[in-house]
């Protein structure tokens, strides 16, 4: 009789955790935006349908660089805040998907201060250097940290961020290949981490690793289609696109935007005298130095033939003024090739300048008083920006 209760425990159990995994996986199934999937792995880490843990954090490995980089965590910042949250939860009878929504439509489900200081943490992939991160990868082993070893690694970046006693590394895989970790604790309960809690988020985490690696083919994939391919920054349709995204987030938001257009000085006499290697030699040049100086939140694409533009969310006419005059002296400062034989022996742009909504209603009304900004710039001598 005994066995007969063990073994019907044991299965309601079973069935709990396929259909947690089995929810978490249909979610991560929803998109391939590399965000988006980073929020639900997390959320099906932290959420009390999901794994349960009370907060969880998402590394990625850049191969290219050889660190591992820290993307977002999810968790209150203390048990008052936990408590609210949880009530919350509660009251509202919120599942999965319900958790989910919130990454879609409130900027504030990762605007925490952990998330903030996660993103800016970066370490090298050498065990020397990199810690219990880089351990956790080049093992590929999960890391269960108990009081009695925590101490162990009490100098360790990520033990003093995270300030618990407990803690989990599990990293995420695809294909038998390490591409991230996620770190999950029980800093507000101090609920023990089981043997079961662990096989579960390796279980996940194997999912995760697969959906981590889909989502940045694809979003590879997206970046090849819409780059320029001369100049390595967004073409003209992609720009289109960005303007139109950008102007609709605006209005949700009710916050400004303003767009920048660029177009180079004399380049007929460039391409005239030198050829049409040469001048794509600085189309090149110009467009690393733009996108060198503009912000990490800003869009920088090539309009078509020598003009280029700037599409700079959350920013107004005073501000975006600044920034084109700070783009424009720059590139007069820079030292460009063959730039001798201009007419002022000197390699200089135009700029105009327009801002939403005050200039235009939409993308088109808002290119074309660019554009009528950019051509009063021309006019009036070049090396301008108007607006």
């Amino acid at each position: 009789m005994e066995e007969l209760t063990k073994f019907k425990t044991d299965l309601e159990r079973a069935k709990t955790e396929l259909n947690i995994l089995y929810e978490i996986s249909n979610a991560m199934r929803t998109t391939l935006k590399l965000e988006e999937i980073l929020y639900i792995i997390l959320t099906g880490v932290t959420a009390h349908t999901g794994l349960g843990f009370n907060r969880a954090i998402l590394f990625l490995i850049n191969e290219t660089e050889g660190i591992i980089e820290g993307k977002m965590a999810i968790g209150p910042e203390s048990g008052e805040e936990a408590n609210v949250i949880w009530k919350q939860i509660k009251q509202e009878k919120m599942d999965l998907d319900d958790l989910i929504s919130v990454y879609k439509t409130s900027s504030s489900a990762t605007d925490s201060r952990l998330n903030q200081q996660i993103r800016n943490l970066k370490t090298p992939l050498r065990e020397q250097q990199g810690g219990l991160l880089a351990l956790s990868v080049l093992e590929g082993m999960p890391l269960h940290l108990t009081p009695e070893t925590i101490v162990n690694y009490s100098d360790d970046q990520i033990i003093n961020i995270l300030r618990n006693d407990e803690l989990v590394l599990v990293p995420l895989k695809a294909k038998d290949k390490v591409n991230g970790i996620i770190i999950a604790d029980n800093f507000v309960t101090r609920k023990p981490i089981t043997k079961d809690d662990i096989r579960m988020l390796i279980m996940l985490s194997n999912q995760a690793g697969l959906a981590i690696e889909n989502s940045q083919l694809f979003e590879k994939t997206v970046i090849r289609a819409h780059t320029d391919s001369l100049t390595e920054i967004w073409n003209h349709g992609y720009f289109q696109f960005l303007l139109h995204s950008e102007i609709e987030k605006t209005k949700a938001t009710t916050s400004p935007l303003s767009l920048i257009m660029i177009d180079i000085d004399d380049f007929k006499v460039y391409n005239d005298t030198l050829g049409h290697q040469d001048g794509d030699a600085i189309l090149r040049q110009l467009a690393q130095l733009l996108k060198n100086q503009s912000r990490k939140m800003d869009h920088v694409c090539r309009y078509g033939g020598e003009e280029f533009a700037v599409i700079l969310p959350r920013t107004d006419k005073k501000e975006a003024f600044m920034i084109a005059e700070r783009l424009r002296q720059n590139v007069e400062k820079h030292r460009f090739i063959h730039e001798e034989i201009l007419p002022h022996k000197k390699f200089t742009v135009s700029l105009g300048l327009a801002t939403y909504p005050e200039n235009g209603a939409n993308a088109a009304e808002l290119i074309h008083y660019c554009d009528k900004m950019l051509y009063q710039a021309k006019d009036k001598g070049k090396n301008l920006t108007c607006g």
